[in-house]
């Protein structure tokens, strides 16, 4: 059973089985929560002290013994950016293959520009789908409402966008409905353009 005290590190949402596995993000958006001060999803908190090891996320999805099978997916998707986490993630990925289970990891598409390298050739093997919040048609209003901390963040997120069909089965872009001076239909074109699935979000929906 898991400790009270334990950092909320897997969580249940329907029929997914969702991993949070980082606090930090490269991105400070307006309508996050967490920028907010809440670090609450559904009935779940999901603030966390530090950054956890595999061995620990992985202890807690074992605590799911056989019901792990019953999820549809399990998805890398937290209030941090998972990606950050790369080693982490592999490895945890690694082992949920070893189980036959489907893997999505949700991400802010900027993980080539932090580590400097395609990292979606590392990801082809371990995830099945991947979801890359765009959230913007432009760069003024990707800048106004993501607040991203490093240099050419945009243009990094189109390229990821425009590279992951290529390595990964299943890529879906979202984008939020309701943000100001954001034309979703034009969001909708990028994803198509790149040979991706498109999802309009809604503002203030979580999980």
């Amino acid at each position: 059973m898991k400790n009270p005290c334990d950092p909320q590190l897997v969580y249940a949402i329907d029929d997914s089985l969702y991993l949070n596995i980082s606090n930090r993000c490269t991105l400070e958006c307006t309508f996050c929560p967490k920028t907010q001060g809440s670090h609450q999803v559904h009935d779940y908190d999901l603030s966390i002290t530090k950054q956890p090891s595999s061995d620990e996320i992985i202890s807690q999805i074992e605590l799911l013994d056989d019901k792990l099978i019953d999820y549809k997916e399990v998805v890398f998707c937290g209030f941090g950016e998972p990606t950050l986490r790369l080693q982490q993630l592999k490895a945890v990925a690694s082992y949920l293959k070893s189980k036959n289970i489907k893997v999505r990891l949700n991400t802010d598409g900027l993980a080539n520009l932090v580590h400097k390298r395609n990292i979606l050739l590392e990801l082809k093997p371990l995830i099945d789908s991947i979801s890359i919040s765009l959230n913007s048609d432009d760069e003024r209003s990707y800048i106004k409402h993501c607040q991203p901390q490093l240099k050419h963040a945009y243009k990094a997120v189109l390229e990821f966008i425009r590279l992951a069909p290529n390595y990964i089965n299943d890529v879906r872009v979202t984008a939020i409905n309701g943000l100001e001076q954001v034309n979703i239909h034009n969001c909708q074109q990028i994803a198509y353009s790149a040979g991706a699935n498109f999802l309009a979000r809604e503002l203030d929906v979580i999980g």
